[in-house]
C-alpha cells in the first residue's frame, strides 16, 4: 500500500508502532521496521547511553528506517534531541511539548518529525513549527491520552492541515485502518496490538492480561492531576480511582506514591498488585500472539480488501 506516509518515511506499510515507555525497545522496534512498518524506540526518561545502545542494537537487526520518540518535558530531552542526530535516526515522534527549538537542527540532519497531537489547535501549531506529519491520537489508546475520540479528532485534524496525518487510538485491524484512511489519514499508529506479539519483551502477566481483556477492561485514572492515563483494571487502578473520588493534597500524594515506578513493575516484573498495565480499549479484540510481520501484513491486506469492497458496493 502506497500513501504519502510510506513515501515520506520510506516504508512498505503505512503503519507506525507506538512509542510505549519501557516497552518500545530494540526487539520490538527492529521487528516492526524489518517487517516493513516503522518501529519506534521510546526515549522516555531513560539515560542517553541506554537509548543509544537500544538504537545500535536495533540497527544490528535491520537496516530499514527506524524511529525514536522524545517526550519533550523529560529532563534529558536536549540530550535525546542531539542523540537522534548523532545516531542518524530517520524519524522522530514527539509528545508533551513543542519541538520547535530543535526543528532546524533535525531538518538539517534529514530527520522527519511527526509530533503526536490530541487537538486541532496543537496540530496547527506543529505544522507551523515545521512538522513533516502529525499523529492524531484519540483517547481510545493506552497510556497518556487526550479527551477527543479518534473518530472525532482525526477528520478535523485532516481538514485543518496541509501535511499528512496519521490516525491513532483504537486501531488494531484492517477495519480500523480502512476507517482511518477513509477519514483522510495517510497511515495509522498502533500500540496495544503490538503488546500481543512474541517480539514484545513485556512480562508474561502483562500479555496474559491483554489477551484476557474485554471491551470494558480499561479505565482512565489521573484526570484530577491533568494527566489522564488509560490502563487495564487492576488493584492499583481501582485504588487510584477510589482516591480520586475526593481530591485533596493528601490523596494526590498517595496516588503519586502508589504509581511511582508502577509501569516498570508491570512491564518487567508482571506485578499485578502494584503495576500499571497500560493498554488501549482494543485489547478486547486480541486473542492470540501474532508476529509483528503478521500484524502488518494482515492489517494492510484486510484494509485494502475492505476499501475495494466498500467502493464496489456503490458502483
Amino acid at each position: 500500500m502506497k500513501t504519502k506516509i510510506t513515501e515520506l518515511l520510506g516504508i512498505e506499510y503505512p503503519i507506525v508502532q507506538g512509542a510505549m515507555a519501557w516497552i518500545a525497545e530494540h526487539h520490538l522496534a527492529a521487528a516492526v521496521s524489518k517487517a516493513g512498518g516503522l518501529g519506534i524506540i521510546a526515549g522516555g526518561a531513560a539515560p542517553v547511553d541506554v537509548i543509544r545502545q537500544e538504537i545500535r542494537r536495533a540497527r544490528e537487526i535491520t537496516d530499514k528506517p527506524l524511529g525514536m520518540n522524545i517526550m519533550l518535558l523529560s529532563p534529558n530531552a536536549d540530550d535525546l534531541a542531539q542523540l537522534a542526530i548523532d545516531e542518524k535516526i530517520e524519524v522522530l515522534t514527539t509528545g508533551a511539548g513543542n519541538p520547535g527549538k530543535y526543528m532546524e537542527n533535525w531538518k538539517q540532519a534529514g530527520i522527519k518529525v511527526m509530533p503526536v497531537v490530541a487537538s486541532v489547535a496543537l496540530a496547527k501549531r506543529m505544522e507551523r513549527a515545521g512538522a513533516d506529519a502529525v499523529i492524531a491520537e484519540g483517547m481510545e489508546g493506552g497510556g497518556h491520552i487526550g479527551e477527543l475520540t479518534t473518530m472525532a479528532l482525526l477528520p478535523q485534524v485532516v481538514d485543518a492541515l496541509d501535511i499528512p496525518v496519521i490516525g491513532a487510538g483504537g486501531i488494531a485491524d484492517g477495519r480500523g485502518m480502512a476507517a482511518a484512511l477513509l477519514m483522510g489519514a495517510e497511515g495509522v499508529q498502533c500500540g496495544t496490538v503490538f503488546l500481543a506479539t512474541p517480539e514484545c519483551q513485556i512480562s508474561e502477566k502483562y500479555k496474559e492480561l491483554v489477551l484476557k481483556a474485554s471491551d470494558i477492561s480499561t479505565v482512565v485514572t489521573g484526570r484530577p492531576s491533568g494527566h489522564p492515563v488509560r490502563a487495564l483494571k487492576t488493584p492499583l487502578t481501582r485504588k487510584c480511582l477510589e482516591l480520586e473520588k475526593e481530591v485533596t493534597d493528601q490523596s494526590l500524594e498517595e496516588i503519586e506514591a502508589a504509581t511511582a515506578g508502577s509501569l516498570r513493575k508491570a512491564v518487567q516484573d508482571g506485578n499485578y498488585e502494584e503495576g500499571t498495565f497500560m493498554s488501549g480499549q482494543i485489547a478486547g479484540m486480541l486473542r492470540e500472539l501474532r508476529s509483528c510481520e503478521d500484524v502488518l501484513k494482515s492489517m494492510t491486506a484486510d484494509a485494502e480488501a475492505l476499501l475495494r469492497a466498500g467502493f464496489a458496493r456503490f458502483e
